[in-house]
């Protein structure tokens, strides 16, 4: 007689399956779940674990009312009222409070350690209703079939097997589905590298201004500072990933190193001591050249990610979640106009990108450096950039109406100073370029 075990799992059916318990994958099956799907999630991990991202911008606010989970949120959380950048190349420091943006409707958000957030997110989408197994890893899909998605899982119990009608990528940096497709590339119009670690004995701001992120920029990129509870705060590095491989030193010297050549930062980290060892990641911006097929999407960094410089990645994360249950529900309550409703998803998932990488791909110019550290708020203009800041891009017309008035004095400025402009987008480009064609190597 054959090994019981050594017979096939049988296979199980569900309407939904969801690839990582992350802020995108909680959200998605947190939101189809409650529309009655029958929703699987499978995480690598078990939770909680250890991440990176751990500001969140206002505009998360009303998602966790959506989810029914600020309280929880508000719970774990320093309040963040605004986002100070703090120039050594000017000697002063300009602050953004939210409050004064163009929607004032969340003047506020946190800052928070992403392992107890992503915990309640994830509690949260088992309490509505989603079945999760976690420690457990998608080790293959099969879309052979026009009908369903075949999905295989591994666990210590062995291997499992699934048949959904629909499957969402929400693997995060593991990229699942792109890293089978082949359709991850490095991102065309930026590169960066990171190093960043935890730290006791930060100085941190007074008063109300305690829970600030604080950003300051040095000539290889830009740190951050974001204030947690518990006497923790994160301190990180993102720069030219040609910097990085400078390195001569152990990790955690070159880091506080590259801290000393920014004085500001230097100055509110002359006691700080690490809590573990700091951690390095190459460049890690990137985006696939697919975001969705007939029964898959990608949300969130499974699809795209540039930088960390507004704390977008949470936000992105989770309004991919929405939309992406909005096509989702809609899709398969209405086969035939799947593809209309991806089409939908992707517009909407692109437009939030786009609201941020603008700006992102020239936060290091002397010009936009300059046009920060002097706001004004000429026709709404001010208001309008902590708007973005706020994380404000998706529904808000007339905060875009007046970045593009920004977008203008910026172009202006540029040509006011033109051999110094020109001297920064042939050097970002040049390093662009090299970090490409590296990495195709």
């Amino acid at each position: 007689m054959s090994d019981m075990s050594e017979q096939p799992s049988p296979v199980q059916t569900c309407d939904v399956l969801v690839i990582g318990g992350g802020p995108a994958g909680s959200t998605a099956a947190t939101l189809l779940a409650q529309k009655g799907y029958r929703v699987v999630l499978i995480e690598k991990d078990k939770f909680p674990r250890f991440h990176i991202g751990e500001s969140l911008l206002p505009v998360n606010n009303g998602l966790f009312e959506q989810l029914g989970v600020l309280d929880e949120v508000a719970r774990i959380g320093m309040v963040k009222n605004a986002a100070q950048f703090d120039s050594m190349y000017h000697g002063k420091k300009q602050s953004f409070y939210f409050s004064q943006a163009m929607n004032q409707r969340y003047p506020f958000s946190y800052e928070v350690h992403r392992a107890e957030l992503d915990q309640i997110l994830l509690d949260n989408c088992r309490a509505k209703g989603a079945q999760v197994h976690e420690e457990t890893k998608v080790t293959a899909v099969d879309f052979s079939d026009p009908q369903s998605v075949r999905v295989t899982t591994r666990n210590q119990d062995g291997e499992g097997r699934w048949q959904a009608r629909f499957l969402i990528d929400a693997s995060g940096r593991d990229t699942f589905l792109a890293n089978r497709f082949a359709s991850k590339q490095p991102h065309p119009k930026h590169a960066s590298a990171a190093i960043y670690g935890h730290f006791e004995g930060v100085e941190r701001l007074p008063g109300t201004d305690e829970g600030n992120i604080s950003l300051f920029w040095f000539d290889h990129g830009w740190f951050w500072l974001i204030p947690l509870q518990n006497g923790i705060t994160s301190v990180g590095m993102v720069c030219w990933p040609y910097y990085l491989k400078t390195r001569k030193t152990d990790l955690d010297t070159f880091f506080h190193d590259t801290v000393a050549t920014c004085p500001p930062l230097a100055m509110r980290m002359k006691d700080a001591t690490l809590t573990k060892p700091v951690t390095a990641t190459g460049n890690y911006s990137y985006l696939s050249s697919k975001m969705s097929g007939d029964s898959y999407l990608m949300l969130g960094d499974a699809f795209a990610f540039v930088d960390p410089i507004f704390s977008s990645g949470v936000l992105l994360a989770m309004k991919s979640a929405v939309f992406g249950a909005e096509a989702v529900d809609a899709g398969l309550r209405d086969p035939a106009r799947m593809q209309s409703h991806l089409q939908r998803f992707e517009k909407n998932v692109l437009k939030g990108l786009k609201g941020f990488t603008w700006l992102i791909f020239r936060m290091t110019t002397p010009v936009m450096r300059e046009l920060l550290m002097n706001p004004r708020n000429i026709f709404g203009v001010e208001s309008a950039v902590i708007a973005i800041l706020a994380g404000d891009v998706h529904d808000n017309p007339q905060a875009r109406s007046r970045m593009r008035l920004f977008k203008l004095i910026y172009y202006m400025r540029c040509l006011a100073t033109l051999p110094q402009s020109i001297r920064a987008h042939y050097q970002r480009r040049r390093l662009i370029r090299a970090e490409v064609f590296e990495q195709s190597w």
